[in-house]
């Protein structure tokens, strides 16, 4: 069955960096589209980057510039790097393929941007 593993979350300061991963398994990573989302308390879970099996990639405009997807196909993995993070930034990160999000999602990685 599908399964998500996302890691690399914490507690950082404002202006700091954190890599996120997401390792998958259970359908066909190199061919499927993959993104980041997060989801912030009492707030709706929100699509945050897109990269697809091709190679090209979307952010949503508030973390460009900040934020750079990645994905290693031999380790069907995908990597979130965020720089200059923002208290805004703090949320529970996800992954899924996007579009068309699997139901199953993993249990995502808890960041949080204070100081």
């Amino acid at each position: 069955q599908v399964q998500l593993v996302e890691s690399g979350g914490g507690l950082v300061q404002p202006g700091g960096s954190l890599r996120l991963s997401c390792t998958a398994s259970g359908f066909n990573f190199i061919y499927s589209h993959m993104g980041w989302f997060r989801q912030a308390p009492g707030k709706q879970r929100d699509l945050v980057a897109t990269i697809f099996s091709g190679g090209r990639i979307n952010y949503v405009d508030s973390v460009k510039g900040r934020f750079t997807i990645s994905r290693d196909n031999a380790e069907r993995t995908v990597y979130l790097q965020m720089n200059s993070l923002k208290p805004e930034d703090t949320a529970v990160y996800y992954c899924n393929r996007q579009p068309a999000p699997f139901s199953s999602w993993g249990q995502g990685t808890q960041v949080t941007v204070s100081s």
